[in-house]
């Protein structure tokens, strides 16, 4: 009987992901219905993370969606540093000819994708590495804000799950 406890929580140490414990403060975007305030809400009364409005402070960014849309907004919320005055001089030592290949980067429209934005589908993304570090599916039945906030519960309630503390 020892053994058999012993073994089920050790097996709950390991299926908790060891990446959640390096977030402690979430910045949410912004979703479809005004959702990131329910989950704000959820998250807030949990106590699992602190919830920040500034991204800068934040350990992880949630959102409802990951593509070419992320990687716009990750470029407004983290802005990648300016190149150091040396990388400016060896640029305009080549000519326009560098200056033309930004030029036809920039201009290169982003793909479109076919599929409709993924409703129901939420990630959270580490900002040191921007890697997935956890994610789940959960649709809400109808988009009245009772409904709202009991899928934003029961979002909140599997990631406190998945951290390993008690929901």
């Amino acid at each position: 009987m020892r053994f058999l406890l012993f073994f089920l929580s050790s097996v709950a140490l390991f299926a908790a992901n060891p990446q959640l414990g390096n977030v402690k403060t979430v910045y949410l975007l912004p979703m479809m219905n005004g959702f990131d305030q329910y989950i704000a809400n959820q998250l807030q009364q949990s106590g699992l993370y602190a919830v920040t409005t500034d991204p800068k402070s934040a350990d992880a960014v949630m959102t409802d969606s990951l593509g070419p849309a992320l990687e716009r907004q990750w470029g407004k919320l983290y802005p990648p540093p300016p190149p150091p005055a040396d990388d400016k001089d060896k640029k305009d030592d080549k000519g326009s000819s560098t200056s033309g290949n930004l030029m036809k980067n920039e201009a290169e429209p982003t793909p479109i994708s076919t599929f409709r934005r993924g409703r129901g589908n939420f990630f959270l993304v580490e900002r040191s590495n921007r890697g997935v570090v956890w994610s789940t599916f959960e649709r809400p039945k109808n988009m009245t804000p009772k409904e709202l906030d009991k899928t934003a519960r029961r979002i909140v309630d599997q990631l406190k799950k998945d951290v390993g503390a008690k929901p």
